[in-house]
C-alpha cells in the first residue's frame, strides 16, 4: 500500500533531519516494543519489556501513566537494545489514547494553522475532551469534485505531554508521533483492498485499505465483561466485513491481525470460516533482542517505514 501517511501526520517534530527517525517505540498495556534501522541496510532489531499490571491504562479521559518509574525504565530498557542511531524516535501510542476520524469538507485553509482551527470546530461535539488544548494532526486523502476527505487525529494535550515526557525521561527524544492502528497499515505494501483488525483489551479497531485510500478506521471501546467483550468483537468484525462487501462490491476472504492476543486465538474468538485470519506483520525470524512473547511488531515496523 502506498502511504497514508506523513510528515503532516506526526504530532511532534521530526528531528534536524526529517522524515520520521530510524527507530520507534510503541507502549501497550503488556510493555514496550522498540525497533530500529541499524547502518548497512540490514533488518531492524526488536526488543520488548513487559510492564506490570496497571503501570499503562491507556484513554483520553483520566492520565494513562499510572506508574511513570516502570514505563520510562521499560521505554530505556528496549530502546537501549535496539541502540538507535539518534535520540529521535517515532512513538507510537495505544489507540485508546487517540481518536481517530476520516471527514469531509468542502474546503479547507491552505495554512495547516487555519486548517486545524477548522477542525477543532468540528469535532468539539465529537469527543469527550476539551478540543481547544487538544493535539490535532491531518492529512488530505483524496479530493473528489468539491470535496475533501480527511484523516484526522486528535488526542487531550496532556495525554500526548505525559508520554512525551517520558520518553525524554528514558533519554530520548519524540521526533515524531502516531497512534498504533495508523502506524500498523505502513506495514500493508499491497494496492489491493485489505480488511485489517487491531484487538487489545480495551478497543478493537477495524480498517479497510485500497492502494492509497483508507475507506474505513472504526475503534470499539470493548465491555470489560468476558461475554459481552467477545459478542462486541464479532459484532465488530462482521460489521466490518459487510462495509468491505457493501463498499468493493466482493466479499473479504482475508483479515489482517495485530494485537494484544494471539492471531490463533482471535481467529477462534471471531468465529468466521470465510475469514482467513493472517499476522499483519509476522514476527521476525532474525534481530529479535528479547523474547516478543504474543507482542505485535505491527506498529514498530509501520512506523519505520519511510524512516531516514
Amino acid at each position: 500500500m502506498k502511504s497514508i501517511l506523513n510528515k503532516a501526520t506526526s504530532t511532534a517534530k521530526t528531528g534536524p533531519a526529517g522524515g520520521r527517525p530510524p527507530a520507534a517505540v510503541e507502549l501497550t498495556v503488556e510493555g514496550a516494543i522498540a525497533a530500529a534501522l541499524p547502518l548497512s541496510g540490514r533488518e531492524p532489531l526488536y526488543a520488548f519489556a513487559q510492564l506490570p499490571a496497571g503501570a499503562l491504562a491507556p484513554g483520553v479521559s483520566e492520565p494513562n501513566i499510572r506508574s511513570v518509574d516502570a514505563v520510562v525504565g521499560a521505554i530505556k530498557s528496549v530502546l537501549d537494545r535496539v541502540q538507535p542511531r539518534s535520540r529521535f524516535v517515532t512513538l507510537v501510542l495505544p489507540d485508546p489514547s487517540v481518536r481517530i476520524f476520516i471527514l469531509d469538507f468542502d474546503s479547507l485553509p491552505s495554512k495547516a494553522a487555519e486548517a486545524i482551527a477548522v477542525m477543532r470546530l468540528r469535532m468539539r461535539k465529537m469527543v469527550p475532551f476539551d478540543v481547544e488544548n487538544a493535539a490535532i494532526s491531518y492529512q488530505v486523502l483524496a479530493q473528489n469534485g468539491g470535496t475533501l476527505k480527511v484523516l484526522t487525529a486528535i488526542l487531550p494535550g496532556q495525554m500526548l505531554a505525559e508520554y512525551e515526557l517520558a520518553v525524554r525521561a528514558a533519554g530520548y527524544e519524540p521526533g515524531a508521533v502516531l497512534p498504533s492502528s495508523l502506524a500498523a497499515l505502513e506495514t500493508i505494501d499491497s494496492m489491493e483492498s485489505v480488511l485489517t483488525a487491531s484487538l487489545d483489551p480495551s478497543t478493537l479497531t477495524t480498517s479497510i485499505t485500497n492502494g492509497s485510500d483508507l475507506l474505513l478506521h472504526r475503534t470499539l471501546d470493548l465491555p470489560q465483561e468476558p461475554e459481552l467483550w467477545l459478542a462486541e468483537i464479532q459484532r465488530g468484525i462482521a460489521v466490518a466485513a459487510a462495509f468491505f462487501e457493501d463498499t468493493l462490491h466482493a466479499p473479504a476472504r482475508e483479515i489482517r491481525y495485530t494485537g494484544s492476543y494471539d492471531a490463533g486465538e482471535f481467529a477462534e474468538w471471531i468465529g468466521d470460516m470465510d475469514l482467513n485470519v493472517v499476522e499483519l506483520a509476522p514476527r521476525p525470524e532474525t534481530g529479535a533482542m528479547t523474547a516478543l512473547g504474543h507482542a505485535s511488531i505491527a506498529g514498530t515496523a509501520g512506523a519505520l517505514v519511510g524512516a531516514n
